[in-house]
């Protein structure tokens, strides 16, 4: 067993969590409800962890984890039909409802 993940937002730990498991692999959370311990334990030792049970899926996990993680379109970009521009979370024009080519 080895730890592959931890963050202090419990829900991107779950996203995790669930991206990781969609895949076949087998994990579990440790520290899911240790938040409300804070103060007798370190807030760092509280963080919600993804751990998992066979280490030779390392590496595929490693990579799915990097690929959910990995921030995308960035840039605010300009809709072709209208001249509006969108920000980077859209796939169609606000204005125009045209598709992002």
């Amino acid at each position: 067993m080895k730890k592959i993940y931890t963050h202090e937002n419990i829900f991107i730990v779950h996203n995790i969590k669930n991206i990781i498991e969609a895949q076949g692999i087998e994990i579990f959370m440790k520290n899911e409800f240790a938040p409300g311990v804070i103060g007798e334990i370190s807030a760092f030792d509280a963080w919600p962890e993804i751990w998992i049970l066979h280490d030779n899926d390392e590496e595929k996990t490693k990579a799915i984890i990097a690929s959910a993680t990995q921030v995308k379109n960035t840039i605010d970009w300009l809709c072709k039909h209208c001249n509006e521009t969108n920000d980077p979370s859209f796939d169609i024009c606000w204005q125009c409802q045209q598709a992002r080519d």
